[in-house]
């Protein structure tokens, strides 16, 4: 006779937010269902790469923009780390450049945080099942813009000039000359078909190409 108390195992979550309500509020949905429940959080990339190496849950909700270890970089990391877990991407930031990133450093998975609870918790059941889920508008958005024009040193130097930094001082932290960064900031303006690097970084931003 099977025993009473014996239950399906649960899928261990990890969610990984700088926003403690965010944290708090996804933990509360997701620990509603049966099948699921909360192991670890955590506030930034480099503390969700631990937890996910210390408690090796079966899934990490991840988020795209934490302090100093972004949650694309983290996932890489994470997928480094231990291959069994799986990666949702659950962000604000619904950006077709995102979503490539995140595919191309392992993720399984990219939803936006306005998705319904029981949609949320049906995503996490299908990448924990090794599928794919992805918010088809975002899909679709990401075939018309295409993959980001911008080098890796375009978006290094597009990244440090966003808080309006002079070419200076972005050749000074990057270890180029100023005239080389002069040359990297002209042609990300010409690929993002921008007027100024001002409006560059914007656009970049918004594609989420930085």
């Amino acid at each position: 006779m099977p025993d009473a108390d014996h239950r399906p195992e649960r899928i261990r979550l990890v969610i990984a937010d700088d926003q403690a309500l965010v944290r708090g509020a996804l933990a509360a949905l997701l620990d509603l269902e049966s099948d699921l429940e909360v192991v670890g959080v955590a506030a930034d990339g480099e503390q969700a790469v631990q937890t996910v190496t210390r408690l090796r849950p079966d899934v990490c909700l991840m988020d795209i923009q934490m302090p100093d270890v972004d949650g694309i970089e983290a996932t890489r990391r994470v997928r480094a780390a231990h291959d069994g877990t799986r990666v949702l991407i659950v962000t604000t930031f619904a950006r077709p450049g995102y979503l490539r990133s995140a595919l191309d450093a392992g993720a399984s998975g990219f939803v936006v945080k306005d998705t319904p609870a029981e949609q949320l918790a049906e995503a996490v059941r299908r990448v924990h099942a090794g599928l794919r889920v992805l918010d088809p508008a975002l899909v679709e958005q990401s075939l018309f813009d295409g993959a980001s024009p911008l080098s890796e040193r375009e978006q290094q130097v597009l990244r440090l000039a966003a808080d309006g930094r002079s070419a200076g001082a972005i050749a000074s932290e990057v270890f180029l000359s100023a005239g080389t960064v002069r040359n990297h900031l002209s042609s990300a303006i010409g690929k993002t078909g921008a007027a100024n690097r001002a409006q560059a970084v914007r656009i970049a931003q918004d594609k989420g190409w930085i």
